[in-house]
């Protein structure tokens, strides 16, 4: 209490001598606190948080760009993936088809095969037997099948008794058609052509 006191005559004595050196004793109305900053100061801290800020957000905006770009290029590169392999799966299907290793073409409507080829118990999986494509086939279809070309010209026990086709006097004969000019007389030389000639 008697700090209080002391206090409170101490201004009462202060206050005349602060006004008699015209020091003011009461602070303006639109202060509100005492900055160790000039306002100037203090307006350049507040463009420069502002700047941060706004650079901050830019930032943060190009990440969320590339992160989506990012994403969005890893989908186009795994569905072009998933394209590339069905296209293999679909070439594959093919030449097995085409090679008569599969009987019809449902891989194009993306179905599975019908009839699966089923594993035996103790037994491994038997080939399937190769046989013509399905050009082939379809060619054999509109023009019919020519027949056997492999081997087709080759000996056989039949071909090499059958003589029904022998002819006795063509075998005989082969080959005289130029042996009589055998006998024909030789023309003369250059120089004795040229003898007979001036002696004519």
């Amino acid at each position: 209490m008697n700090f209080y006191h002391q206090a409170q005559a101490s201004i009462l004595e202060a206050l005349p001598r602060l006004h008699q050196f015209k020091i003011p004793t009461r602070r303006p109305d639109d202060y509100f606190a005492e900055m160790a900053k000039s306002d100037q100061q203090m307006q350049k801290i507040r463009e420069k948080l502002k700047s941060k800020k706004e650079a901050m957000e830019k930032s943060e905006k190009a990440k969320q760009l590339r992160a989506l770009r990012k994403y969005g290029k890893q989908v186009q590169i795994d569905v072009l993936q998933k394209r590339q392999k069905e296209k293999s799966t679909m070439l594959n299907a093919v030449k097995k088809y085409q090679k008569g290793l599969l009987d019809k073409l449902e891989f194009l409507e993306g179905e599975k095969s019908s009839e699966p080829q089923k594993k035996k118990e103790g037994k491994e999986r038997q080939p399937i037997k190769k046989g013509p494509n399905a050009k082939r086939r379809y060619k054999n279809q509109k023009f019919g099948f020519g027949g056997r070309k492999k081997g087709s010209k080759w000996n056989t026990k039949e071909s090499y008794n059958d003589v029904s086709s022998f002819r006795a006097s063509k075998a005989h004969n082969k080959g005289t058609g130029k042996a009589g000019k055998k006998g024909a007389k030789k023309r003369p030389g250059k120089k004795m052509r040229q003898k007979i000639k001036s002696r004519s």
